[in-house]
């Protein structure tokens, strides 16, 4: 089945905003309108891919699964059009990584992107692996070797973790307290081990990295971070030497069909050496200047 990419333009706006009345907005079309092309891109699919009620339009699985399809096909345009416009590039490269990896790459981006790339970059920020290969990602950062035959990876240093706390001894922090984590990102090596050593002690908990950093400076109590992370943070002290069954590989990996485009190239191997550069920052032996 051929789908046009307007019908499919229509469709991600009504998927992202939640119904018509919005989308009306963003396509500048009536929602009588959308709603007919809307279900004439169903009966063309062969399934329902919304969920219709009084408070809007939630997707199907089936919408799901085509709203992952239709955002790769909009990255393609949108490369397109940059790539006609003479904007910013050809293409740009996604790189996926956990959330406290990808906020160190934020913090050094000036290393691995700068205005005089002709490409761009996205961060794609997640706690479950990206599948690379279905091409969610150009570039993953992850603490084992890729067992997918169709990916390669480099081993580009050791993560080490450790236990970390506001120095001063306040709040839940005298109480001898834990911060956990909660959630979907409670599902991590770091906190599993966090919460079957101490989840008797944990008093306050976060759903998100950055929640729970968050408190742990305010001195809500005990936490475990990557070292990168605690000793790079001047509101944090680490309570002791670091945890060797915590430790993990930190891996680049890339499809093999894409590692040697330039756009890929240039930026795996700006990120391995910024890795290299702070080497012992995130093996726990040195702190961040």
């Amino acid at each position: 089945m051929d789908f046009s990419w307007d019908d499919l333009r229509l469709f991600l706006d009504v998927a992202r905003l939640g119904g018509l009345s919005a989308a009306t907005k963003t396509t500048g079309l009536s929602a009588a309108t959308l709603g007919r092309r809307v279900t004439a891109l169903e009966h063309q699919f062969g399934e329902a891919l919304f969920v219709r009620s009084q408070t809007g339009y939630a997707l199907t699985p089936a919408g799901e699964e085509l709203l992952l399809r239709a955002e790769e096909v909009e990255a393609a345009m949108l490369s397109l059009r940059r790539w006609k416009d003479g904007s910013i590039g050809e293409r740009v490269v996604r790189v996926s990584a956990g959330p406290w990896t990808s906020a160190f790459i934020a913090r050094h981006i000036g290393q691995v992107w700068t205005a005089a790339d002709r490409f761009g970059v996205e961060l794609v920020t997640a706690s479950h692996k990206v599948d690379i290969g279905r091409r969610h990602a150009d570039i993953g950062i992850r603490n084992q070797r890729p067992t997918e035959q169709w990916l390669a990876g480099r081993l580009v240093g050791k993560v080490a973790y450790g236990l970390y706390a506001r120095p001063e001894l306040v709040s839940g922090v005298a109480a001898g307290y834990f911060v956990g984590v909660a959630g979907d990102s409670g599902q991590t090596h770091s906190a599993r081990w966090l919460h079957a050593r101490h989840g008797d002690r944990i008093a306050t908990r976060g759903n998100d990295a950055m929640s729970v950093l968050e408190l742990v400076a305010a001195g809500a109590g005990i936490s475990v971070f990557p070292c990168f992370v605690g000793d790079a943070d001047p509101r944090l002290s680490r309570m002791a030497g670091t945890i060797p069954e915590l430790e993990t590989e930190q891996w680049l990996v890339c499809h093999h069909e894409e590692r040697h485009t330039p756009a890929v190239r240039a930026v795996t191997e700006r990120i391995a050496a910024l890795m290299r550069e702070q080497g012992a920052l995130f093996r726990g032996e040195s702190v961040a200047g």
